[in-house]
Order: C-alpha cells, then sequence, then structure tokens
C-alpha cells in the first residue's frame, strides 16, 4: 500500500554513472555522494566504491567508530593536501632539472671547442633554472662589469611580476651608478609599451635604446664576453655562454642591428610616413609578399593578430584592394617596398 514500509531504511536514490577522468577532476558522481556525505555526516563504504574519485581528492576518510562508513573531510583541508603534494612535485622536478644541467654540463664543455682562453674552471655553456636563481647569476655577473647588451623582443613583456621587474630595475640602476654603459633594442611595437616607458623615465646614466621591427629572442651579453640566451620558452630557464667563438658572433648580431635600428632613447627619432604608408605597414606588406598569414606577422612584428589585421586593412583602403590577392598585387606595383628606408645613426 501506497505510504507504508516493512521497517526497513529507505534505498537512497541512485546516483550519477561514474565516468572516467583525471584526477584533477570531481565528476556528477563524486559530487553527489559528497554532498551526501555532508548532509549526512557519513557515507556506507559501498556505495563510495561507485565515485573513487573521492578518496582520490582526499574528501572522504574512514570513520573511527566504524569501519564500514566514511566521513567527509571539509574541502579547504583536502585542497591544501592535494595542494602541498603538487608543490612537493614541483620541488621535486627542479631538482631534477638541476641534476640533469650538472650531468650535461661536462657534455656541453666537450661540445664545443674554445677559440680562447677562459678563467680557469669555467665551462663554456652553462644551464641555469629558476628564474630567481637566474637573476642571481647576472647580479654575480654585473658586479664587475663596464657594458650591457640586451636584446628584448615583445614576449619579454608579457605579464610579469611586480617582484621582478623591481629587481630588475635596481639591478641596472646599480650597474649604471658604477659607470656601466647600457645598450638596448625593443621591437617598434615597445616605443610607446607603458612598462618601456617608463623604466626610461627612471633609469639615470648612459643608457640608450633603439628599436626594430623584428628582432631575435632575448639576448643579454656582458663586456662582450659572456652572453645569457633563454633555454626553454618561458625563459625559466637560460644559457650562461662564455664561448669566445659564440659570444662574437652574439655580439656582431646585436651591432648589425643596433646600426640599424631607430632612436628611441634619450631621443627619439619618429618613423617616416612616405605616400601615406607607415613604417609599419611597409613591415607588414614585406611579409605579406613572402606569404606569412595574419598570425605569423603579429609574432614577428610583436603585436597581437588583431591588431595587424588592423593595419593590414589600413594598408588595403590606403592601396585600393578589395582582396588579399589584389594587395600583393598592388604592393608590388606600388613600389614602396623599394623605397629607401632611413637607418638608425651608427
Amino acid at each position: 500500500m501506497t505510504g507504508e514500509t516493512d521497517g526497513r531504511p529507505p534505498v537512497p536514490p541512485p546516483s550519477p554513472p561514474h565516468a572516467a577522468h583525471g584526477p584533477e577532476e570531481l565528476c556528477a558522481a563524486g559530487t553527489d555522494l559528497y554532498l551526501r556525505a555532508l548532509a549526512d555526516g557519513r557515507l556506507p563504504v559501498r556505495e563510495a566504491a561507485a565515485a573513487p574519485c573521492l578518496a582520490d581528492c582526499g574528501l572522504l576518510r574512514p570513520a573511527l567508530d566504524d569501519l564500514e562508513q566514511l566521513e567527509p573531510v571539509a574541502p579547504a583541508l583536502a585542497l591544501q593536501r592535494l595542494l602541498g603534494t603538487f608543490e612537493g612535485r614541483i620541488a621535486e622536478e627542479r631538482q631534477r632539472a638541476q641534476r640533469l644541467a650538472e650531468t650535461f654540463e661536462p657534455l656541453l664543455q666537450r661540445a664545443f671547442v674554445q677559440a680562447g682562453p677562459a678563467p680557469a674552471g669555467t665551462p663554456p655553456i652553462t644551464l641555469h633554472s629558476d628564474k630567481w636563481h637566474i637573476g642571481q647569476v647576472l647580479d654575480e655577473a654585473l658586479t664587475d662589469a663596464h657594458e650591457v647588451l640586451t636584446i628584448q623582443p615583445h614576449r619579454s613583456y608579457a605579464p610579469n611580476t611586480t617582484a621582478f621587474a623591481e629587481s630588475a630595475m635596481r639591478r641596472d640602476q646599480a650597474f649604471l651608478d658604477r659607470g656601466g654603459r647600457m645598450r638596448a633594442l625593443y621591437q617598434h611595437t615597445l616605443r610607446h609599451a607603458p612598462t618601456v616607458v617608463a623604466r626610461y623615465e627612471q633609469l639615470r646614466g648612459d643608457v640608450e635604446a633603439r628599436s626594430l621591427d623584428e628582432v631575435t629572442n632575448r639576448l643579454i651579453v656582458i663586456d662582450r664576453e659572456v652572453a645569457f640566451i633563454p633555454a626553454n620558452e618561458d625563459r625559466s630557464m637560460a644559457l650562461e655562454i662564455r664561448q669566445p667563438a659564440l659570444v662574437g658572433y652574439l655580439v656582431t648580431v646585436f651591432d648589425r642591428f643596433w646600426r640599424l635600428g631607430l632612436p628611441m632613447h634619450p631621443r627619439a627619432v619618429q618613423q617616416p610616413t612616405v605616400d601615406g604608408i607607415t613604417a609599419r605597414q611597409r613591415a607588414i606588406a614585406a611579409l605579406l609578399i613572402d606569404g606569412h598569414t595574419d598570425a605569423d606577422i603579429a609574432e614577428r612584428l610583436g603585436m597581437n593578430i588583431r591588431t595587424a589585421r588592423v593595419h593590414i586593412a589600413k594598408l588595403a583602403t590606403t592601396l585600393g584592394s578589395d582582396s588579399r590577392a589584389q594587395l600583393g598585387y598592388l604592393i608590388g606595383r606600388s613600389g614602396i617596398l623599394e623605397q629607401e628606408q632611413p637607418e638608425g645613426p651608427a
């Protein structure tokens, strides 16, 4: 009869079926069972078996008074334990990276033949990991230095922590205060970036900056004897290079870029506009003629793809183009890429 019972406890509603998922996820079945455990204060072990992810996340623990029951663990406590585990893994990976660097160091030494004398015990190439450690290595290298040459592509000014930026400013100003000479190359897209403008408003001393449409990846050369370049994409690892032939090559690259650069500090020179075509649009036109995509152009010139497309649209309007194919033809016919471009002072 409806409403009558036989004295047995009601059967709980079925939970959603458990589906395979990653260890950092909590599925619908697990969420449902955990909420029931919170409401009832405990959950039978046999029911928890339907969502093993609860145990993996540490959200359930055995009840002390009944091993057939599980008690819910506070979410904040479970999260703290999981994060502690992840932090431990990160520390282990850093130690592993350091061990790998130490293992490969003698191999790197044998892989490069030194073209000249180097300080005793100094390897020609050293791999450094962790950004804070790399900063300390730079501090040490700048202690008695006289000249710094740097190339800073737009990726160097991706979202960064204030602490790193302030540390770099203190290091650079201390170097200038000791009478050091600093030369820096940027991409044109960074000429008016707030972080770059603020940097040169604050720095005092013998410091100059120039810009180009395209530059290489990040480079720091100290006294034309030691160079630092990124060893991975996020710049959390760096190579310290003391091999004279390699350092000499990097210095030559910098010097040639420097002669082509457009001054931006301490005296800024504006990019010229010829026949209504800006220098930025000429650079884009050259890449379009070479068949590069919008994404390639944005990456090479240090801008986001939306900005690149705005410049392409303006270029098309100026030349009277109705299509991408026609734009390439009109660029070639206009002669804008054959016009002599002004170079920076030597």
